[in-house]
């Protein structure tokens, strides 16, 4: 399947224990913009009176709290960077190598504080399975978007997406073609997941894609469990979460990640090779969505028209992801048509989970992978 098929929700997926600790006095509830709009009941921008108007309310506001978003993760550190210069507001990124439940966990432990995250990007099962934490709202490009990949109401909406895969570094280890390659004795004590797939949802597709390697599928991720725990026995499995450091001095030659990130991080590695393993072919997208209890619910809201925006979403593609409107743009002459043409093709049949199927997943894995991997 090529990648200009668009892609179908799928990521599943310590707390603030310290910071909960010196938890800041709670602020005042009182969201009311100096125009006399109630910047956290609003669904549009339409509700502020114009853009312009939810601009300047933001602006009143001046600062925006983001979590998990680390600056190598599908361009974020760029996203960040031009959100501020074109706003004039500070982002402030707290815990940028979080999982998604660490977001929700922060949420809860900061809720009723300045220092409360203003937004998520979630994974399917986290971001599903706390639904009543987010508020409405619809951006400007909502048309754009698919029915599949937002809830009809605006409680989220997804956001950028990709392909599990394989990176590797070619000067280190042989060609992969394949998930069961990763148990032979070349791969002793290099392979690396990213992240608890409990937790992360780009694990949790790691997971996924190995039990769909290994005669699972969508409804049965126990195969996938099975690899690792059998990829650690034989010595080739590190519990070590990659990043490009990581990368660039060796300690994780082989990783099993989105193909974006791998990508990324492995940026300044030139034997770096990434592979789709064409028998588990795995795509998902990530869930945007804002706190219903923002400290700053106006930023909030101007952060997401800017995620969903030509420009937003161009930058997303610039860090190697798939964005939401990434059909729409291109029949719109709107993307950036190089880096859109630039894509890797995918071959084979994209794996989908349901939701049901996610949820039944994901309790499994609760259940089973910390017993697994110990």
């Amino acid at each position: 399947m090529n990648t200009r098929t668009t892609l179908v929700s799928l990521a599943v997926m310590a707390t603030l224990a310290a910071a909960a600790g010196c938890a800041a006095p709670e602020k005042e509830n009182d969201t009311t913009t100096e125009s006399g709009v109630d910047a956290a009941a609003a669904t549009s921008a339409e509700d502020f009176g114009s853009m312009d108007d939810l601009v300047a309310a933001a602006q009143d506001e001046g600062e925006l709290n983001v979590i998990a978003l680390p600056p190598d993760w599908a361009n974020y550190g760029e996203i960040i960077e031009t959100f501020e210069e074109k706003y004039d507001i500070t982002v402030n990124s707290a815990q940028p190598d979080a999982a998604s439940q660490d977001e929700i966990n922060a949420a809860n432990d900061l809720k009723g504080t300045e220092r409360a995250p203003d937004v998520f990007d979630l994974g399917q099962s986290v971001a599903l399975a706390n639904t009543d934490m987010f508020a409405e709202y619809q951006v400007e490009t909502w048309d754009d978007i698919p029915d599949e990949f937002k809830d009809p109401d605006g409680a989220w909406v997804n956001d950028y997406g990709g392909y599990m895969s394989i990176g590797y570094d070619s000067a280190v280890v042989p060609d992969v073609t394949s998930v069961k390659d990763l148990m032979g004795p070349d791969f002793k004590g290099k392979v690396a997941l990213n992240g608890d797939p409990t937790q992360a949802g780009a694990a949790f597709s790691g997971v996924m894609m190995a039990a769909i390697a290994n005669g699972g599928s969508a409804d049965d991720i126990a195969p996938g469990v099975d690899f690792f725990a059998d990829l650690k026995a034989a010595g080739n499995f590190i519990t070590v979460d990659p990043d490009s450091s990581t990368i660039e001095q060796g300690t994780t030659p082989v990783v099993i990640d989105w193909d974006y990130l791998g990508a990324a991080a492995a940026a300044n590695v030139d034997t770096w090779k990434t592979v789709v393993p064409e028998e588990a072919v795995v795509a998902g997208y990530y869930f945007q969505a804002i706190n219903a209890d923002a400290p700053h619910p106006a930023a909030a809201r101007l952060w997401q028209e800017f995620l969903y925006s030509d420009e937003g979403q161009n930058l997303w593609l610039k860090g190697g992801a798939r964005p939401v409107r990434g059909d729409a743009m291109a029949e719109a002459g709107t993307i950036d048509a190089e880096l859109w043409d630039a894509l890797p093709e995918v071959t084979g049949d994209p794996v989908i989970p349901t939701d049901e199927q996610t949820t039944t997943a994901g309790e499994y894995l609760a259940a089973n992978w910390s017993k697994a991997v110990r």
